[in-house]
């Protein structure tokens, strides 16, 4: 922040998807961002995954304001995962 400038920050709040890697591909989680779909990334541990998640959207925030792109509104109040269950024809 420049000596004398004062801005607003707004707390923003982004679902984030995380799914485990296997094992013979290292473990650890992959992460995606349903609101922006530019942001993929991945952690060791679900701490560090969700570490990651948060330096990767401050980083895609701040790419979109430096190129005057819409900031996506939260999505996370009420968000929910669930999971289906289908059947599917035997190979």
């Amino acid at each position: 922040m420049v000596c004398g400038e004062l801005r607003s920050m707004a707390e923003l709040r982004y679902a984030v998807v995380l799914e485990p890697c296997p094992p013979e591909e290292g473990g650890g989680y992959a992460v995606t961002v349903p609101a922006l779909p530019e942001i993929v990334t991945q952690g060791d541990t679900l701490e560090h995954s969700l570490l990651m998640a948060r330096d990767a959207i401050e980083l895609s925030l701040a790419v979109r304001r430096g190129e005057g792109l819409d900031i996506p509104p939260s999505d996370a109040d009420g968000a929910r995962l669930e999971t289906v269950s289908v059947s599917s024809p035997a190979a």
